[in-house]
């Protein structure tokens, strides 16, 4: 430990790829802007540094000189399963500029696996398990004062040469008790936060959640068992004074509400009332993530929503099978999907449907049914992901106590990268497939000028964008 204790904590954003698939864009870290927020609450005496790597443009070399000039106590990082090296690299890398530094990462991806990432990687000193807000102050409160460990919940790691693993932590019971994300702490970055393909290359980017959780139980889904399998939910004042926030003094207008199901059948009434009455709902672009089902059961809900700056709604079709879909535990029907699309392209929001390949009974010819299911719908956008056992998911189980699982690089759980066949198809044929469906909805020379043109801005944006990433020859690398 430093000499004078815990007294500076660098959050760190690593140096990693954006998902090509969604062309090219820089989102915000607010997962650590919002653990930041927080700590900064709860624990004043301790000076806090954001260091976002994407938005500055820093690589390794220039992390490793960004540790050594702050001169942290503590860095602290966090990711998903595709990012779990870069979190692991970070920490080493703070190890080899002193062994003192305290490292600590966090996310869904390390919550699931503790064990085998400190067996794994011997520069991480902590694992904050599960929601990280109180957990980490409570670490680093105990760190001040030289403390043990052993009493903060939602802790792993080692002592006398054995993993520890502390008793889970309870969730936040009511989420409104949180601090806005520390954006101020990255306001110099934040005119580079954007997503071209979505909403252009000025166009101002911000994150923020209405919520945790989710009431469903899809087998592929990580976020449900994060949180325990429990949806908390922000109040609709809440997320509209955050949404003002973000606006008016950050300048932010593409906002994505990131909740796994935003539920337009329960929510969107007082939501609606609080945005119609500010100013905000002007100039802002918000973009959901909803389920076919709830869309299509609610069209009024959507097109009141629509008029306060709902532009954008992301959807999970995910297959035209009844059987997949009762495989993935979806609870959907294909007709949902159609009828969603047509309330969406009805209220002229931009209808984004999202499907999967790669089941384990998927064949050659039923991943070519659902490639003409998605050009049927009529989605402005289609995004075709490969089916990933992600540790934590109830797939992740199955397939691993099948021998299903060929690939055990996580910088390859994208959703681009075929990590298993399936019974008739060698994964290799898996990511032939996944190029065909993109060879099919984007590799159309009519439908590519129709969408270039389209009289929808964000649908010409997306296109002439896609256009110029090279999309369909980075997946065919991929083959």
């Amino acid at each position: 430990m430093h000499e004078g204790g815990v007294s500076k904590i660098l959050f760190v954003e690593p140096p990693r790829n954006y998902w090509f698939i969604m062309g090219e864009y820089l989102p915000p870290p607010t997962g650590l802007l919002s653990l930041a927020a927080y700590l900064r609450a709860e624990v004043p005496d301790i000076e806090i540094i954001v260091v976002d790597c994407q938005a500055e443009r820093i690589d390794w070399d220039g992390l490793r000189r960004a540790i050594e000039s702050t001169e942290p106590t503590i860095v602290a990082t966090s990711g998903f399963t595709a990012n779990a090296y870069t979190c692991a690299r970070t920490a080493e890398i703070a190890k080899t500029i002193g062994e003192d530094i305290v490292t600590i990462v966090g996310g869904s991806h390390f919550s699931f696996v503790p064990e085998d990432s400190l067996t794994q990687f011997a520069e991480i000193d902590y694992i904050v398990r599960g929601e990280g807000e109180v957990t980490l102050a409570e670490l680093v409160k105990v760190l001040q004062r030289g403390g043990s460990v052993e009493k903060v919940n939602g802790v792993s790691y080692r002592m006398n040469g054995n993993i520890v693993h502390n008793p889970d932590r309870p969730q936040i019971a009511a989420l409104d008790i949180l601090p806005y994300p520390a954006y101020d702490l990255v306001e110099h970055n934040i005119k580079r936060y954007h997503f071209s393909m979505m909403a252009g290359r000025n166009t101002r980017y911000m994150i923020l959640e209405g919520s945790r959780g989710c009431d469903h139980r899809c087998s592929f889904c990580t976020q449900w068992r994060h949180w325990q399998g429990i949806c908390r939910r922000k109040s609709p004042k809440r997320i509209a004074d955050e949404i003002e926030c973000l606006n008016e003094t950050y300048g932010g207008v593409f906002l994505w509400l990131t909740d796994d199901n935003f539920e337009y059948g329960t929510r969107s009434k007082e939501l609606y009332e609080e945005l119609r009455r500010r100013k905000c709902s002007e100039s802002v672009m918000l973009f959901f993530q909803a389920r076919t089902d709830d869309v299509a059961s609610n069209p009024e809900l959507v097109s009141k929503m629509r008029d306060v700056g709902n532009y954008w709604v992301m959807m999970g079709v995910e297959s035209s099978s009844e059987e997949r879909l009762r495989e993935f535990r979806k609870d959907i029907t294909p007709s949902d999907a159609y009828n969603a699309v047509k309330v969406l392209n009805d209220n002229d929001i931009f209808s984004h449907a999202m499907f999967m390949i790669g089941a384990r009974r998927d064949t050659a010819e039923s991943i070519e049914a659902e490639r003409d299911f998605s050009l049927s719908l009529g989605a402005d956008l289609a995004i075709y992901t490969v089916l990933t056992p992600f540790p934590g998911t109830s797939y992740y189980e199955t397939a691993e106590a099948n021998g299903w699982i060929e690939d055990s690089n996580y910088s390859h759980y994208d959703m681009a990268h075929a990590i298993m066949p399936t019974e008739t198809l060698s994964r290799n044929e898996v990511q032939h497939e996944l190029y065909n469906c993109y060879k099919a909805f984007y590799g159309s020379y009519s439908k590519s000028i129709s969408g270039i043109f389209s009289k929808k801005k964000l649908k010409r944006t997306m296109y002439r964008h896609m256009a110029s990433q090279h999309v369909l020859r980075k997946l065919r690398s991929l083959i």
